[in-house]
């Protein structure tokens, strides 16, 4: 099994090097949302894995700032109004959702003599970060390299476990937080959030051939049928994210939780694998990352 999870993976990995993201299917709405149409059409019947067209959860995303940088917070939502005010977000998102082409980010290295903004991120996360060779790509790649520049500052990528970004910066060996990051009560021990930049959702991916959840057309109608399963079944999250929460439980999002077996991977790509492998019965993450997944498996059926 082993084995054929490593091959799966490089063969993710390398279609989604050429998953645009932005088929028809995907819309960028003017505050940055996105939607996609229905994974169920009889054209892709021999499609390995689907997202059910469905918003579980409605959420935001910030930036994440050093508590000690206040000038560093002020500076990053003017930022943000200035890039949502003048189009440039919705050039950037583009890229990855419409026709645009995807521009590389390059991170300098660490160096305590210049003057530098350090991002901290989790460089799995498509098409919000992620890495082609050893150049980052993603909304929020780029979004950071036009916020260092606006700084006059140099770039530096961290690149890490999702659930240890906002732990960097708290820890003061970051300045940001750029991490397709949910604003998030708990998470403000660590940093201060800006004003929020994009609004998200979490989805659930099936299998190909699963017709369990087709009839849904609400986040009720898919929880009616979740709160029938029990610790037999397993769904697959990515540590530390919405996606977790909303299947474990969280009172401070409201979210009951089922009574499932959680699994938690380092990233989307890896819990989908499983599920195609046959280990998991579900997987639940962000809905951009889920149809770049989705679709880069796909075009290898």
């Amino acid at each position: 099994m082993k084995k054929l999870l490593a091959t799966g993976l490089v063969v993710i990995m390398t279609a989604m090097t050429v998953c645009g993201c932005g088929s028809s299917d995907n819309t960028t709405t003017q505050n940055g949302g996105t939607g996609s149409s229905s994974s169920g059409s009889a054209s892709q019947a021999n499609q390995a894995v689907k997202v059910i067209d469905v918003d579980l959860t409605s959420e935001e995303y910030a930036f994440g700032v050093d508590k000690d940088q206040p000038e560093l917070l002020k500076a990053a939502n003017d930022f943000i109004k200035e890039i949502k005010d003048n189009g440039k977000f919705e050039v950037i998102c583009n890229k990855y959702f419409g026709d645009g082409d995807p521009t590389p980010v390059t991170s300098a290295k660490l160096d305590s003599s210049k003057d530098q903004l350090l991002v901290a991120t989790n460089a799995a996360f498509e098409p919000y970060e992620y890495t082609k060779g050893e150049d980052y790509y993603g909304i929020d790649m780029e979004v950071a390299k036009a916020f260092a520049d606006k700084l006059g500052k140099e770039l530096v990528i961290q690149n890490m476990d999702f659930d240890a970004v906002c732990l960097s910066v708290g820890q003061h060996k970051s300045d940001v937080a750029m991490a397709g990051l949910t604003v998030k009560e708990d998470r403000e021990k660590y940093v201060t959030f800006t004003d929020p930049y994009y609004n998200a959702a979490q989805k659930l991916i099936v299998k190909g051939d699963s017709t369990e959840f087709d009839s849904c057309k609400d986040a009720a109608a898919v929880e009616k049928i979740l709160k029938t399963k029990d610790k037999s079944v397993t769904i697959g999250v990515q540590n530390g994210t919405t996606g977790q929460f909303y299947c474990e439980g969280d009172k401070d999002w409201g979210f009951e939780g089922y009574n499932v077996t959680t699994t938690g991977y380092k990233n989307g790509s890896l819990a989908v694998q499983d599920l195609v492998n046959g280990n998991i019965d579900y997987v639940v993450i962000d809905s951009a990352p889920a149809k770049c997944i989705t679709d880069a498996i796909n075009k290898m059926q």
